[in-house]
Order: structure tokens, then sequence, then C-alpha cells
């Protein structure tokens, strides 16, 4: 129970915000500007099921099945976003990641909620309070009491499964290291949860050969794939180990995403194996080896998704832990890493060739974070679509602080003028969190509204029936034709 009765009249007096009209903000035409966006989404898109092809769930709080019981531990923890929020609101750390109460933060929470108008954060969190638990109110400090113990008591009953269910959640796919048992996955595999669960084979943790942790990565590798590494030939077959591993319970997706400067640089077998060999005997490697390194790697386990008929996934662009006082505070994923403005075009060319070159292209997807370079990700992509596979080349959604109104327009009319958008494998929501599910019928009020807005200009014919196909297409049918996951 949270104590507002004092809490409540401080709180305003420092808020210098007249609170928000907290009635029907969340209405059915939210975003939908016209009849044909509202027909288009009512109609086509809002009962399609969600392939969420990327995230980073918790394969284990699935599998246990436990009510999550509490609104801020669903919404607060390890939710960056809202972390940032908080900060730039200046709430202090203690309420945001130490150790005040459950209630405490979440009623600091509510306090910053409507400064963060025409923030995406803002969206989310009311289109989450409506679908979730049908609360219509405005979260502000007036109405968190209300909020948090009407949430709370639904969420008393409700599991991780149960609420991926009530937002029509067919497919999920975590993010998952190369040494994970996938025992949950094993688990939720067995269950008759309406929702499948896959894998993802995210082998960032292979390419730090010059960080300190790799000795011990490699002993965690040996450990999951049962063999010894001395040398350079035993550890690619550890790698084959795991892929095979992945692939035999349900993996079609593989990602990377380390935020730095990328190159590609020839290298041979042998080049390879003499570098891992000084880093076994602890030399230094200079940074053309660590590249040369990580270059046969890239290409190795691109040409190994392809023998999977896996597709990969490249989120490019951050610039990571910039914040080395709040890092050493809180830890990774703290919340303090930002667009970065690296050059990525010279980096894909020569990847993509490169597997082109023999025939061993995976379907790929990539995703940009800096929006500069929608155009540079977008063209790309179209060098190396290649027959047999519509849509093969995928330049993503809207990514990380793209994924917002703004950003997804940008990114639709972007991959229209460049690309097929009537290929694309649609959205997905790279959160960690079980009420981030809404962010779909985000992505689908506003491709719908971009879409209808071009039938009202007279831009494309006026035929609902197809717009509407191409609308469950993107939303749902595309994912299911590209990815084949596991039946």
């Amino acid at each position: 129970m949270l104590n507002y009765a004092v809490w409540n009249s401080e709180s305003q007096k420092a808020f210098k915000m007249k609170p928000i009209d907290s009635e029907g903000f969340i209405t059915d035409h939210f975003l939908l500007n016209s009849k044909a966006a509202e027909v288009l989404y009512h109609k086509y898109a809002k009962e399609m099921p969600i392939i969420d092809y990327h995230n980073h769930l918790s394969a284990k709080q699935i599998a246990e099945d436990q009510p999550i019981g509490n609104l801020t531990d669903a919404w607060l923890q390890g939710d960056h976003y809202k972390w940032r929020g908080m900060r730039a609101n200046g709430i202090d750390e203690h309420f945001i990641t130490g150790s005040a109460s459950k209630a405490d933060k979440f009623k600091k929470w509510a306090e910053t909620v409507p400064y963060t108008l025409r923030n995406p954060l803002f969206h989310w969190t009311h289109l989450e309070l409506k679908r979730y638990f049908n609360i219509d109110l405005v979260l502000q400090p007036s109405t968190a009491e209300t909020v948090y113990e009407q949430a709370n008591k639904i969420l008393e009953d409700k599991t991780p499964a149960q609420l991926l269910e009530q937002m029509n959640v067919e497919v999920v796919c975590t993010t998952d290291d190369p040494t994970d048992d996938l025992a949950y996955h094993n688990q939720i595999a067995k269950s008759d949860f309406f929702t499948k669960v896959y894998p993802t084979f995210r082998a960032d943790e292979l390419f730090f050969i010059a960080e300190d942790k790799f000795s011990g990565y490699l002993k965690k590798l040996e450990t999951a794939s049962k063999t010894e590494i001395t040398k350079f030939s035993e550890f690619i077959a550890a790698i084959d180990s795991r892929l095979t591993y992945f692939n035999e319970n349900g993996c079609r997706l593989s990602d990377f995403g380390v935020g730095e400067a990328l190159t590609i640089e020839a290298c041979t077998l042998e080049e390879a194996s003499i570098v891992f060999q000084k880093r076994l005997q602890s030399e230094v490697l200079s940074k053309l080896e660590i590249n040369k390194y990580r270059s046969f790697l890239f290409i190795y386990l691109a040409k190994q998704y392809h023998k999977l008929d896996w597709a990969q996934q490249y989120h490019l662009g951050p610039i990571r832990n910039n914040n080395s006082r709040l890092v050493k505070q809180v830890g990774l994923d703290a919340g303090c890493d930002s667009i970065g403005d690296f050059p990525m075009a010279e980096f894909m060319s020569k990847l993509f060739n490169t597997l082109n070159t023999t025939d061993q292209l995976a379907k790929t997807i990539t995703y940009n974070l800096n929006p500069s370079q929608n155009e540079v990700f977008a063209t790309m992509m179209g060098n190396f679509q290649t027959g047999g596979t519509p849509g093969k080349m995928q330049w993503g959604s809207g990514w990380w602080f793209l994924d917002q109104k703004d950003g997804m327009e940008k990114q639709l009319n972007t991959l229209s003028n460049m690309g097929l958008l009537s290929r694309f494998v649609g959205m997905l929501t790279d959160s960690r969190s079980f009420l981030s599910f809404p962010r779909h019928e985000y992505f689908r009020r506003i491709l719908c509204d971009v879409l209808a807005d071009d039938l009202n200009k007279g831009l494309v014919p006026n035929d609902i029936e197809f717009l509407g196909a191409m609308v469950q297409d993107i939303c749902y049918h595309n994912a299911v034709n590209y990815f084949n996951f596991k039946k």
C-alpha cells in the first residue's frame, strides 16, 4: 500500500504541473487519422497474431510460470528506457536501480510520467495500462495509488505465459549465449503454453578476444560443448557443436550486437589460428590481429548460419557504457548507451559480398541505430537480394532509440522508397518486459495510418482489400514464411 497522504500533497507542490485529464486518452482510433486508417487497423491488422522474433525475455521466467505479482517488477526491472527518463527528471538513483522499495520506485515513475509527454514512453505506458489492466487513467501522482493497486491485483495471478497469450503472441525468440544449456526452452517446449519460445544464437562474447573475460568465457564454452580448447580448430569445433545444439532446439536466428566500429580484413584460417594461439598464451594482440580474428569469425559464423538456413541479424551502431561512473555503480546495461556515428557501409558491403561470392549469404536482417544511416542500410540490403527468397535481405524495423512514431514512419517511408515495404517482416519488441507487446499495436496503427494517408492523397489505388492484405503480410505472414520456425 502506497502512503500517499503526505506524499501527494508534497509532490504536487514540487510537481509544478497541472494534473492531466485522466480519462479516455487511448481510444479505438488512437494514431489513426482517417476512416481508411481505422478500417485498415481494425479490420485487417488488429487481430493478427504476433511473431516477436527478437527480444530479451527470460525463458526461465516463462518456464517457471509464476505470477509476476508486482507492477514495479514488470515495468521497471531492467528497463533502461524508463531509467533514462527518470534520471532526466532528476530522480535519485536510489529510486531507479537502488534499494528503495517497489512502492517508492513506482511512485517516482508515476511522478515522472507526465514529464515524458511527447516521448514514446508516454504512449507505451498508457497503451500497456489499457491493454493489460483496462486502465484508462493517465499515470501521475494523483492516479498512482489506483493504478498500482489495480495492476498489482491482476499481476498477482498473471504468469508471463498468460500475459503472452493475452496479447496473442504466437512466437517469441529470446536472445541467448552460445553456452546456454537451453534447459528452460526445452521445458517450455514440453508445456502446453500458447506461445512458442525459441532461442537465438547471440555470439557477441566470441568476438571479445582482446578482453580479460575471454579466457573465462572459453572455459564456459568448453563445459557447454564438452570440448577441450587448446587450439583454434578445437575452438571452431566447440562453436559448431553449439550451433548444432541450438538448431536441434528450434533456433532459427542468430544475432550480433557489439557496439563499435567494425571492419572486414582478409584473414586465412592459418592467420586466425596464429592470433588465437597468441591469445591463449596471454600475448598482447595488435589491432590488426584482433580485426583479422574477428573478420574470420564473422565470415565463418555467417557461412554456418547459411548452412543451417537461419536468418542472421546485425544490430549495428550503438556506443555503449558512456557513463563509466554509472556503469560502476549499476553494472552493464545501466542505460547509458547512445547512438554512435560509426561508418557501417564498407563493413556490410565487404561482409555480404564475401559471402555472396560463394553463394553462402544467409537471410539477413540489419538494424541501424543512427537515423542518418537509414538510406545507407536500406540501399545496402538491396544490393544482395536474390531470387528464390522474397525479401531475403531485410532492413529491420526502427530499433532502440528509433522504435517510436517518428522513427517508425521514417523507416517505413525509406524502406518504401528504397526497397519493397510489402516484403517487410515487421515489428519486434527488443524488450526485457512481458508488458511490452502493445508496441506491436503501436507499429500496426502507425503502418495503417501511413498507408491510409497515401490512399487519401491518391498516391495508391483506392483498394482497401489489397492494402489490408499487405498490412496482414507485414504484421504476420511475411515473418511466418521468412523464419520457418519449428512446428
